[in-house]
Parts: C-alpha cells; sequence; structure tokens
C-alpha cells in the first residue's frame, strides 16, 4: 500500500509514516521545506518538496499517482495570519482533493479539530477562531466530494506524550459542537487511529472525535 501525506513534517505525519514504514507500507511526505526531507526519510519514507501555497493540481497530482490513499495533516501553525491559516487550512485542503481526484485516488483522510463548527467561540482567542473556521470551510468542501472516499478524523487538543494505545472515539456531526471542547489526546495515538483508518474502507464518509480514553484503538474503530 501506498500512502501519501501532505504536511509530512507534522508532529502527527511523522508519527504516522513511522508507523506505516514498520509495516512495510510505502510512505511519500509532501514537505514545503527542503531541510525536512531528512526527517521523513529517518521516520522510513520518502518526501516530495511542494509548497502546497503555490503548487498547482498537476504538481500535486503528480505526487499522488499510484496512492492507495492520501492524509491531510498539514497546517498553518500556531502565528500564522488570517491570509496563511485560510491558505493551509482550507485552500491546500482543496488543492489536494482536487489532485486526488485528478490522480484517481479515492480514499482520503483529512486531520481536523475537535472543535470545528462549535457555536461557542468565546474565549478561545481570535487566532484559534480563524483556524477553526478555516478547518470549517474545509470540511464543507470535503462533504461534497462524492468522488473521494473521506474520513475526517477530529482531534482533541494534541499532547506529544508517548501514548497508551486507547482512546475515546465517537461518531462527530456536520454541525460541530456546541461548546468547544478541550479534552487531550496523545499525537501518537491519533497516528495510531489514522492507520486503522486507513485499513478500515468502511470508515469513508463518517466523521470521527478522538480524545484520551480508555477503549483499545483497534476495538474504538471497530465499525
Amino acid at each position: 500500500m501506498k500512502i501519501v501525506i501532505a504536511g509530512g513534517h507534522g508532529k502527527i505525519a511523522l508519527r504516522l509514516t513511522r508507523r506505516l514504514a514498520e509495516r512495510g507500507e510505502s510512505v511519500v511526505g509532501i514537505v514545503r521545506n527542503p531541510r525536512h526531507v531528512d526527517d521523513v526519510r529517518r521516520a522510513g519514507g520518502e518526501a516530495v518538496v511542494l509548497d502546497l501555497e503555490h503548487a498547482t493540481v498537476d504538481e500535486v497530482a503528480a505526487a499522488l499517482v499510484g496512492a492507495d490513499a492520501v492524509v491531510f495533516s498539514a497546517g498553518s501553525g500556531n502565528s500564522a495570519t488570517a491570509a496563511r491559516r485560510d491558505k493551509m487550512d482550507r485552500a491546500a485542503v482543496v488543492l489536494v482533493m482536487d489532485a486526488a481526484e485528478q490522480a484517481g485516488v479515492r480514499r482520503f483522510l483529512h486531520v481536523s479539530s475537535i472543535n470545528v463548527g462549535s457555536a461557542d467561540e468565546r474565549g478561545i482567542g481570535e487566532g484559534y477562531t480563524v483556524y477553526l473556521r478555516a478547518k470549517r470551510a474545509a470540511e464543507e468542501h470535503i462533504f461534497t466530494r462524492d468522488n473521494l472516499d473521506w474520513t475526517v478524523l477530529r482531534p482533541g487538543v494534541l499532547t506529544d506524550g508517548a501514548g497508551d494505545g486507547t482512546v475515546e472515539l465517537t461518531a462527530g456531526d456536520r454541525v460541530g459542537p456546541r461548546n468547544a471542547r478541550f479534552d487531550q489526546v496523545a499525537r501518537e495515538d491519533v497516528a495510531a487511529v489514522l492507520v486503522a483508518l486507513i485499513d478500515r474502507p468502511e470508515t469513508a464518509g463518517r466523521i470521527y472525535v478522538v480524545i484520551g480514553g480508555g477503549t483499545p484503538i483497534e476495538k474504538a474503530v471497530e465499525v
């Protein structure tokens, strides 16, 4: 199996690359900075240098040719301007989906946020609010893609712990939570959930919320 990860140098992406490579999958990470290539290789993948803020559909599609699945795990970063958040957290998602359709890759997994669609934006900060609005707009594009077998994963607040191999995984909806949530989840466990979702094509068309919990990941993802 070949999996392409957009945002291949991200903290979830590198963990996902390592997990997939360890079981013999071919992994390609799309990275913006050439200095990140070696990190992707050390995790067990190969890297393609493309800036998703400026790349064309043809350029991205070329990186996706032959893939069985594409995972969008790129992000604008904590200090991004509103313009960059729109480019990376919305427009880049649309770009990668367009490229996937052009390259004939149906399986598309999107790493989103637990608070996408939250009706209560009080107390979460202007930057985070702009980010969530961009992610919400990206999800609205995802939901229209009949040519993609998409799955949306909305993690809680991400931590760098080792991970427990257990989570709480619940079905999300297109509306999103009424109130903002700050439940935590380890990036390592998010990566493990993504592997399990990749392995289960029947999870296409679904939205999942993942936070730390007590259910083994393989059992949590059973449908």
